[in-house]
């Protein structure tokens, strides 16, 4: 019986050890895992960061991009408007022209 019961303890002191050994592990992960955690927190309030700073240059460059178009409006206008007064004047010529004409071919009837 004595011998069977040195032999069950000294089977119970080996679980321990080993149940000991485990935790020991077990808190080296925890330890890893909780620095992983706190990289991984910082890493996120970054991003979260360079987000915002992102989201910043995307309304600077939107708003770039609007007053570029804005001036290319404006351009356009101001071009078109030159546009039509070169036309209205090409028609006048064309008129006179015209008008000449009709002038040099009635002086040719005339004659």
């Amino acid at each position: 019986f004595v011998h069977e019961t040195e032999w069950n303890l000294q089977l119970t002191n080996q679980r321990a050890l080993e149940a000991e050994s485990n935790v020991e592990k077990l808190k080296q992960e925890i330890f890893i895992l909780q620095g992983e955690l706190e990289r991984y927190k910082v890493e996120n309030e970054n991003l979260r960061a360079s987000q915002t700073i992102n989201l910043g240059a995307l309304k600077y460059n939107i708003d770039f991009a609007l007053q570029n178009l804005r001036n290319i409006i404006v351009n356009a206008n101001w071009s078109i408007r030159q546009l039509a007064s070169g036309a209205e004047s090409l028609h006048f010529v064309a008129e006179v022209l015209n008008s000449t004409g009709k002038i040099f071919e009635v002086e040719a009837e005339k004659e």
